[in-house]
């Protein structure tokens, strides 16, 4: 009996904070308008495509008996209006009755609270992202022949947080305000561009960004349209920022798509020519680039018209190329052909001896054919007759292509370009002819050099002419030599380049094992204290800049650090468990992987106790500076990869122990937290050998029961220590990134990162 009492309290209390009284139902309450909703044949609930604020006392509450996740024509068909639920009198509506009491007792009033306090806030500024947390929960649908909005709430759900608000809302004495929520089974108006565009502006974005947007036409409290973009681009390698982009009227709603659309277009059909890039503005806006030039529509017909010239140079020159590389060509050829001629002849000369030597009348004849005066004679014949053959040369006709009007469009733009490609194939075929008759013909030359060779000194070799031949190919090369001049452009040496999701698994697995057999347990421990807090003392003992005071204040925060997080008291000198954290039976997981080692642990590796004094605390920092120096030296890279390091505003100090990222995304969220608005991000493009150490699994866990997973699954981080190694800067680069003051609260005031790029190679 008492407990059935305060189950009764517990709902008085809440009806009492929502402030209905179920003997005096309002009359607003039981006033119900029919609503006349025709169910969309295709809609999605999951995907809301508009936002709006909706007036309070404009909504009609139904409840259905039925679960959020169900379809909406059954939640609709089975829906009955609120009053219903509240009506204890009419024995039809008990079981109606009993169970609004059931989801009266379920709620949380602090669960209201929480709604209230989102509503405000979305009052003051809708969220750079649009959604905000559990926006799922508001069953909002609109109906298009009434014009009304109502609420469907499933009774069969858990949360019923957002009902119990409206409700309250409406009951109270003043219903003017408005609640911000996702209209459902609405689609697109076409207010500001058309249905079918939509789709094609995630089509755009998604070939420009690498991933999906998310669109919505958000209507603000003086029912005025803003078309909101929202999703996440690439501005730097792999690292990615949110984006919102606003079009605020139907002019900025057509520019946009027209500016995307033309890119897409010629990016899609021309990419080898036409490739656009993202940043991000201060407002976090995306913006596109080609070559550093910022693409806006309303420059556009500028862009075109420039692009256009400079195609029109392009073409200038590739007929000129065309022109001077046939001329070569032809002369190959003729160079080909007196070659063969006197090459044939030379096989023809060697017939005849093999022939004329078996007589002495037949050598008499050779002698007279083929004497030196008689084969310049014949050398000159052939000379005159190729020349003859020559057609006459054509006389070269330079016509400068010149623009016939001022503005030109995207398909012209796209033909002028495909008449481009087609004359840079030609050219790219003609040069690969070049270099195959170069080719053919310093064969031939060598086989020409033998063969006089061979007949000067023909007495010495068998009578045969299959000994002609091979002698006078043994030369023959496969491919232009080394060194030589080739008429297309030089092709480079193919290299892998490391890719962090392919390549990063093999390479720490490589490291690991590496690391495990050269490192002792003491410099893998001294190793672990770099990833800790302590960094910044171990580079001032490192540089000789560490002062009495600083190493003060180090001992001072970690034995404070200790006794917070190895619980030690006041009596204890020092922890009896050492680095030993779980029994023997306790199994731990790396990337589901179990093993039965022991994590390092920075108190014990520097036996931390309340007695440890500062000139012992300033010794052992000292040993820990040199156990990394032995490791530096021991270890080096086995791959090529780019390595990354943030620095919120500062200079990279080289003679640190700088621990940088293989991951340049891991790398500037983990700065970017930190809350600091300008970073400087360096890049090395770190060469196989040179002396690093990768933090893999042995660096963060001992191995004494061999248990231990090999590979880097705990850390993307590698120490490099630049100041052994001669670094030039290859590029300097900047880009914005958006983040969020208060991570998953998106109605405070977003900040957009500067981010400084200097990218170096080794030398």
């Amino acid at each position: 009996m008492p407990k059935k009492l305060k189950v009764q309290e517990n709902i008085e209390e809440k009806l009492e904070y929502i402030g209905l009284d179920l003997d005096k139902i309002p009359a607003s309450i039981k006033k119900f308008e029919p609503l006349d909703f025709r169910i969309p044949k295709f809609y999605d609930e999951k995907q809301y495509r508009q936002y709006r604020y909706v007036p309070i006392k404009d909504i009609q509450i139904l409840l259905t008996p039925t679960n959020r996740l169900d379809e909406l024509e059954e939640k609709y068909k089975n829906a009955s209006p609120l009053y219903e639920y509240l009506d204890q009198k009419n024995e039809e509506n008990i079981l109606k009755y009993t169970k609004f009491l059931e989801m009266l007792k379920q709620v949380k009033i602090e669960d209201i609270e929480k709604i209230e306090e989102e509503q405000a806030n979305l009052n003051k500024k809708i969220p750079f992202k649009v959604k905000f947390e559990e926006n799922y929960l508001w069953q909002i649908y609109y109906s298009e022949n009434t014009d009304k909005y109502f609420m469907l709430v499933p009774t069969e759900e858990a949360d019923y947080s957002t009902f119990f608000f409206l409700l309250k809302k409406q009951l109270e004495k003043r219903r003017t305000g408005k609640i911000f929520v996702p209209i459902r089974n609405v689609g697109y108006s076409s207010e500001y561009i058309r249905k079918n565009e939509f789709e094609d502006l995630e089509n755009y974005l998604w070939l420009f960004t690498k991933d999906w947007p998310l669109i919505y036409e958000v209507y603000n409290k003086k029912d005025e349209l803003t078309i909101q973009i929202v999703g996440e681009t690439e501005v730097y390698e792999k690292v990615k920022s949110s984006y919102n982009k606003k079009l605020k009227n139907k002019e900025d709603a057509t520019q946009f798509y027209k500016l995307l659309k033309a890119m897409f277009i010629l990016q899609t059909e021309l990419p080898e020519y036409f490739h656009f890039i993202t940043d991000i503005d201060k407002n976090g806006e995306i913006e596109f680039y080609f070559e550093d030039e910022k693409m806006e529509y309303i420059e556009l017909p500028q862009w075109i018209l420039d692009q256009y010239v400079l195609g029109l140079e392009k073409i200038e020159v590739a007929n000129e190329l065309i022109e001077e590389n046939k001329n070569k060509l032809k002369k190959l050829q003729e160079e080909g052909a007196m070659q063969e001629i006197e090459y044939l002849a030379k096989e023809k000369q060697i017939s005849t001896f093999l022939e004329c030597k078996k007589t002495f009348f037949g050598k008499f004849k050779y002698y007279f054919k083929y004497s030196k005066k008689s084969k310049n004679k014949k050398i000159e014949k052939q000379e005159e007759i190729i020349d003859n053959e020559k057609p006459e040369k054509a006389k070269k006709k330079k016509t400068k292509n010149k623009l016939k009007k001022g503005n030109y469009t995207i398909e012209e733009l796209l033909e002028l370009y495909q008449e481009l490609a087609k004359l840079e194939n030609e050219l790219k075929n003609l040069l690969m002819d070049i270099n195959a008759l170069k080719l053919k013909n310093k064969n031939r030359k060598k086989k020409i050099e033998n063969a006089t060779k061979f007949i000067e000194e023909i007495d010495s070799h068998k009578k045969s002419i299959f000994e002609f031949w091979k002698y006078t190919n043994k030369d023959e090369v496969a491919a232009l030599t080394e060194g030589e001049v080739e008429e297309v452009s030089t092709i480079k040496k193919i290299t892998k380049v490391f890719d962090f999701e392919e390549d990063f698994e093999k390479f720490g697995k490589m490291m690991d094992k590496i690391q495990r057999r050269v490192l002792t347990k003491d410099e893998t421990d001294s190793l672990y204290l770099l990833s800790t807090n302590l960094v910044d003392i171990l580079n001032k003992v490192k540089n000789n800049e560490v002062l009495p005071k600083d190493i003060e204040n180090s001992l001072k925060e970690i034995k404070k650090e200790a006794k917070e997080e190895k619980m030690l008291t006041a009596d204890e000198e020092f922890d009896i468990f050492g680095g030993i954290v779980h029994d023997r039976t306790k199994v731990s997981k790396i990337k589901n992987k179990k093993h039965r080692e022991i994590a390092k642990d920075k108190y014990s590796i520097l036996e931390i106790n309340k007695n440890t004094k500062q000139i012992g605390y300033k010794l052992a920092l000292e040993k820990i500076v040199g156990n990394i120096k032995n490791a530096l030296e021991k270890v080096v890279a086995v791959d090529d990869l780019p390595i990354y390091k943030a620095i919120a505003d500062e200079e990279l100090k080289n003679n640190n122990f700088n621990l940088f990222n293989i991951n340049e995304e891991f790398e500037m969220n983990e700065i970017v937290d930190q809350g600091v608005d300008k970073i400087n991000l360096y890049k090395i493009n770190l060469k196989k050998g040179i002396n690093a150490i990768s933090y893999t699994n042995i660096i963060f866990y001992d191995n004494q029961n061999k248990t231990l997973p090999v590979g880097q699954d705990l850390s993307t981080k590698i120490l490099v220590d630049i100041s052994k190694i001669k670094l030039k800067e290859e590029a300097q680069k900047q880009f914005h990134m958006v983040d969020f003051e208060e991570k998953g609260n998106d109605f405070s005031k977003i900040s957009v990162k500067t981010i400084n790029v200097s990218e170096y190679k080794i030398m």
